[in-house]
């Protein structure tokens, strides 16, 4: 199919479809789209705000809300930044799109290059990928690479590949080092404050490439000064120990996080998550896997949420400030839980309560639960 073709036929999908309004024509005045950019979307963002009154009574802090991000169209908060960077990938007459990965990023590059009619390739290290991610790129059509290395050599190759790609050919790149990718992934922070009727007084978000915590801090910073909000707020993200360079202040070489699924050694948007951090008088803190693995079961056994393991970081992260007296207990709170649990089906299945057996009657059942 010809980009045109493509082109026209979402043109044409967004005049007969008006059920649900697309992520970026709801915020167009924030965001770099014109009339010439495709109207691409696969029902991406609108994601539910919860108030987590149980999870939020025990952590000590009432005014508990989450965000839930797997809701998304691949189910993961990637799809915010994504759809515009294909999108504007197709506007400049992009053929091929390309990303390193440990899995989310795959997953959407590859559903939305799919939408968009335009061949995906996806490099990522070899066994570090949960399986519902890759899979998710795999039926989408992705050319997928499995390199012997890190998510960190992943990226330097696609990075290489995009500089030396030909010019009869070119790449683009979509993963967070292009600044299209944290544009469309800030929109989060604009549906926080829709929901909540202004900003929070903190916001907190797992960290692992650094890219989700300072999208939401220009988002925040945005609607502040457009006046749609009179405050922003404290950013608080929170990363695995063992790999947590920006609490550290060291490379991480080996992540150790087969719970949490950050892998991210080298942060490429570091530099922005610190001013993020600075300018909001937040902080970046390190969670044990431990405590991830404790707010993702609660998550789902107090909340009916079930989340990708790293998503938790941020429950995790508020929990432990609650405990310590490092943190309002009655100010509004909002934590980002950044994919679905199906995501990591292995996980789950560790995590989860065992089937009892019982015989094939009503009082094999009884006795099974113990009635």
């Amino acid at each position: 199919m010809r980009m045109s073709d493509v082109i026209r036929q979402l043109r044409h999908e967004q005049h007969t479809v008006r059920s649900r309004p697309r992520l970026l024509h709801r915020y167009e005045a924030f965001l770099p789209v014109s009339e010439s950019t495709p109207p691409l979307s696969l029902g991406e963002g609108f994601t539910p705000l919860l108030h987590a009154r149980t999870l939020g009574r025990a952590i000590g802090c009432p005014q508990l809300f989450v965000k839930f991000e797997g809701t998304n169209p691949t189910g993961s908060f990637k799809d915010r930044g994504m759809v515009l960077a294909v999108a504007k990938a197709m506007e400049g007459g992009a053929k091929a799109v390309i990303c390193a990965s440990t899995g989310n990023t795959a997953a959407s590059a590859a559903a939305y290059g799919a939408a968009a009619g335009m061949e995906v390739i996806v490099v990522l290290p070899a066994g570090q990928t949960a399986a519902g991610k890759l899979l998710q790129a795999q039926a989408a059509g992705a050319r997928v690479v499995a390199v012997d290395g890190n998510f960190d050599d992943a990226l330097r190759i696609v990075r290489e590949l995009v500089a030396a790609a030909d010019p009869r050919h070119p790449l683009t790149l979509v993963n967070s080092v292009n600044p299209l990718r944290l544009e469309g992934q800030k929109t989060g922070a604009f549906e926080v404050c829709d929901d909540l009727g202004g900003a929070p007084d903190y916001l907190a978000i797992p960290v692992g490439n650094a890219g989700n915590i300072s999208a939401y801090w220009a988002g925040f910073t945005a609607y502040r000064s457009a006046g749609m909000v009179e405050t922003a707020p404290v950013m608080l993200g929170f990363q695995a120990e063992g790999a947590a360079p920006l609490v550290t202040g060291q490379r991480v070489e080996h992540p150790a996080t087969v719970a949490t699924a950050i892998r991210i050694g080298d942060p490429a948007s570091a530099s922005l998550a610190r001013r993020a951090r600075d300018e909001s008088g937040g902080r970046i803190d390190a969670v044990s896997d431990e405590q991830i693995l404790d707010a993702y079961r609660d998550l789902a056994r107090h909340e009916g949420l079930f989340v990708e393991p790293a998503s938790a970081a941020s429950v995790a992260g508020i929990r432990q400030l609650a405990a310590a007296g490092e943190i309002d207990p009655g100010a509004t709170i909002v934590c980002v839980l950044t994919g679905h649990g199906l995501k990591d089906p292995d996980t789950a299945k560790r995590n989860a309560l065992p089937p009892v057996s019982a015989s094939a009657t009503v009082d094999g059942v009884y006795e099974a639960l113990g009635w």
